[in-house]
């Protein structure tokens, strides 16, 4: 594909895997999963749940940005959580990152999280023209 390209900045975790920060293709940017790592130190945040959350949407403003765009250009955004009971604390976290219109959502409860964080989120980002 010649209009892929690899996002990537340091101001967000290294990938720890065999994938990419993001990956764009046209205007349309892939951003993997982020959990809670501070890129700083690449150690979990641990704190509280709202600190994991707080983390999570950082690192994926940080990516965002690399990629040319910002949080306000995300379509899609999936969360992952340990527990539903940290659903209100997710949109409450979110409240502060986004302004509707809101991108479209899913959130699911998963058995278990890299490095046991209690968040995950990708999302999908579309830049203007």
């Amino acid at each position: 594909m010649s209009n892929r390209s690899i996002i990537s900045t340091e101001n967000a975790p290294a990938a720890i895997g065999t994938y990419s920060q993001a990956v764009r293709v046209g205007n349309t940017v892939y951003l993997s999963g982020q959990i809670p790592l501070d890129p700083a130190t690449m150690e979990m945040v641990t704190d509280s749940f709202e600190a994991q959350a707080v983390r999570v949407f950082e690192n994926l403003k940080a990516v965002a940005e690399a990629a040319g765009g910002s949080l306000g250009d995300f379509a899609k955004v999936t969360i992952l959580l340990s527990d539903l009971e940290y659903f209100a604390q997710v949109n409450e976290v979110m409240a502060r990152y986004f302004s509707e219109p809101y991108p479209a959502r899913a959130a699911y409860a998963v058995k278990a999280l890299p490095k046991d964080a209690d968040i995950e989120v990708e999302a999908i980002m579309v830049l203007k023209d």
